[in-house]
């Protein structure tokens, strides 16, 4: 028997015009507390760059900086970093959870099919992540992307884990805010999918304007694919494929930048 899925209904629309500012008002504070603030500050970033007299291909974006010479005093801070980073994600998911219990189940982020979500996170890190780096460097041919530096944390004991959570970190940020709760509230407000994957997308690619236009046009290509991904027949409204997806391109990344050598990460154009 084919095996079809029709979309679930919102559980609670917003119908009147009240409980649509209320909902308008709670996406604008989630965001405004998260990914928003990110965009902001990314937006201001790009013009001082474009401003600073230096071209965009001589300037460099560092992703996991040292905050402290003092080893364990760094690694407080880069723990802390990480965990009020994800408080923004908790603050989604107890909005969400007004409706009634199950929301992890209602977004997938649970363990329903940790076997197609596995499969899936693996399928949606290699579509992306092939493209994403000959897109990285085809922005540093042209001269519209920074040299992105993923790590420049010392060669400690914690530097791998603290990397790999990092990278977790941005996964559950990133795809539970900008897919999984901007999808469950603007469907609320009665939006169309298409209106939804592009408003997703283009937020996903103006958090990332710091690091050039570039990676604008390339972030928002993956949240394009993520996004329709996720409201798709094989995505079945399942965030934890890309929350996988997304942490193994990071862990990639950031692993990847600390032990790949110098002269491989010049050629790619990472410094």
């Amino acid at each position: 028997m084919k095996d079809r899925w029709t979309p679930p209904a919102p559980a609670a629309p917003a119908r009147t015009p009240r409980d649509r500012r209320r909902t308008g008002a709670e996406i604008w504070l989630v965001l405004g507390l998260s990914l928003g603030q990110s965009a902001i500050y990314a937006l201001v970033n790009i013009v001082a760059r474009l401003t600073s007299g230096t071209a965009l291909a001589e300037q460099s974006a560092t992703l996991n900086a040292s905050r402290s010479a003092r080893p364990y005093l760094d690694l407080t801070y880069q723990l802390l970093g990480i965990a009020f980073a994800v408080l923004p994600v908790a603050l989604a998911l107890y909005l969400l959870s007004a409706r009634g219990p199950g929301t992890l189940r209602r977004i997938g982020l649970d363990a329903a099919r940790p076997g197609r979500d596995t499969a899936w996170g693996f399928a949606l890190a290699a579509a992306i992540g092939i493209p994403g780096l000959a897109f990285y460097t085809l922005g540093r041919f042209l001269g519209i992307t920074v040299e992105i530096q993923a790590s420049a944390l010392e060669d400690y004991w914690w530097t791998v884990p603290v990397l790999m959570l990092a990278a977790l970190q941005n996964g559950l940020l990133e795809e539970v805010i900008a897919v999984a709760y901007l999808h469950e509230r603007t469907s609320d407000l009665g939006w169309h999918r298409v209106t939804f994957v592009v408003a997703s997308a283009l937020l996903r690619g103006s958090y990332h304007l710091y690091q050039g236009i570039g990676p604008f046009f390339g972030n928002m290509v993956m949240g394009v694919v993520f996004a329709w991904f996720y409201t798709s027949r094989w995505g079945r409204q399942r965030v934890l494929p890309l929350v996988i997806a997304h942490t193994l391109l990071d862990v990639v990344a950031f692993v990847g930048y600390a032990f790949l050598p110098a002269d491989w990460l010049a050629a790619l154009g990472v410094g």
